[in-house]
C-alpha cells in the first residue's frame, strides 16, 4: 500500500468500456499525488478509451475472454475452472506492474478466487446500483448489470452508485462511497400504466447513461483518495459487517455519514412508485 512518500499503484480491469478511467487520468486533481494509474487490462480485443489512455503513457493489455474460453475445455464453460484460470492468468500479468489495488471500472464478469487471492481485500469495483439496500439476510437487493433496471422498476424514486470492496460474492462486499442521488422520472410510472415496455426501457438505458457519464469518475477518484489517504481501511473492512459508506455529493464534496451505523435492510426502505 501507499506511503506518504508515494501514491497509490492502481492497476484497471475493464470490458469494452472504462466509464471513468478518462475522468481518473484528465480531471481528477488527486492523480499523481495520491494515486497513479499504472496499467489497464480489458477482457476484450480492445476498449473505448484505449487510445486516448495509451497517449497518455499508460500501458494497455488486452486479455480477450472468449478466446480464452474458445481453446479451453468446451465443457467448463458454464463452471468456474476456465475463468479461475483466465483469473490467474490475470494476476500473473499484472504482477510486473506491482499494483497496490485493483479497480474494476465497466468490468462485465465476476472475479474469483486466484485474483482475489493475489489482491486480497484491495479489489474494487464501481456498480451503478445502491449497495446500501439490502435484503434482511445481508445481500444487496439491486446488483449486477441489471441494477439500474431493478431499482427503476421496483419503484425507486431514485438511483445511486456505488464504489465497493469486491469479494467472491458479487456486489456483497462493502460499499467504500456512494454517489448523490439520480431522481426517476415520474413519467416511468405514466409509462408503465400504459404498457409501453419500449419507452420504459429507452428510458431505463438513458437514466443508466446518465449515471455512467455523471458519476463514474468523480465516485471512483473519491474512493482512491479515501484509500490512499488511509481515511478507510480495506483490511478493516473486509473483516467487519457493512456500514454506510461515504457520500460523495454533486458539487463534489465528500461526506462522512455515520461510518459505524450498519446498513439497514431493504425492509426499511421506502419505494415511492408502484411495482408493475
Amino acid at each position: 500500500m501507499p506511503t506518504p512518500h508515494r501514491p497509490l499503484r492502481v492497476a484497471v480491469l475493464c470490458s469494452a468500456h472504462a466509464p471513468g478511467l478518462l475522468y481518473l487520468l484528465n480531471r481528477a486533481p488527486d492523480r499523481g499525488a495520491t494515486f497513479e494509474i499504472v496499467c489497464v487490462v480489458s477482457s476484450e480485443p480492445t476498449f473505448a478509451e484505449e487510445v486516448r489512455v495509451e497517449r497518455r503513457g499508460i500501458p494497455t493489455l488486452a486479455r480477450p475472454i472468449r478466446a480464452f474460453y474458445d481453446g479451453n475445455d468446451p465443457s467448463l464453460v458454464h463452471g468456474l475452472r476456465v475463468r479461475a484460470a483466465y483469473d490467474q492468468q490475470t494476476a500473473d500479468v499484472l504482477e510486473p506492474f506491482m499494483p497496490d489495488l485493483l479497480l474494476l471500472d465497466g468490468y462485465r464478469y465476476l472475479v474469483t478466487a486466484p485474483l482475489l487471492a493475489a489482491f486480497p481485500a484491495r479489489v474494487i469495483g464501481l456498480q451503478f446500483g445502491d449497495l446500501t439496500i439490502r435484503h434482511l439476510d445481508g445481500p444487496p437487493m439491486f446488483s449486477g448489470p441489471h441494477a439500474v433496471r431493478d431499482a427503476i422498476l421496483a419503484g425507486c424514486s431514485e438511483t445511486h452508485a456505488t464504489v465497493h470492496l469486491v469479494t467472491e460474492h458479487p456486489d456483497a462486499g462493502a460499499p467504500i462511497v456512494r454517489s448523490w442521488p439520480f431522481p426517476v422520472s415520474p413519467l416511468v410510472e405514466v409509462l408503465q400504466t400504459k404498457t409501453a415496455r419500449d419507452a420504459v426501457d429507452a428510458y431505463i438505458f438513458a437514466h443508466q447513461q446518465w449515471m455512467a457519464r455523471s458519476a463514474s469518475g468523480p465516485l471512483m477518484a473519491a474512493a482512491l483518495r479515501l484509500i490512499a489517504t488511509r481515511a478507510v481501511d480495506l483490511q478493516a473492512m473486509a473483516a467487519m459487517p457493512p456500514a454506510w459508506p461515504w457520500q460523495l455529493e454533486a458539487d463534489g464534496d465528500l461526506l462522512n455519514v455515520e461510518p459505524d451505523t450498519l446498513l439497514y435492510p431493504a425492509a426499511e426502505h421506502a419505494f415511492s412508485m408502484e411495482v408493475s
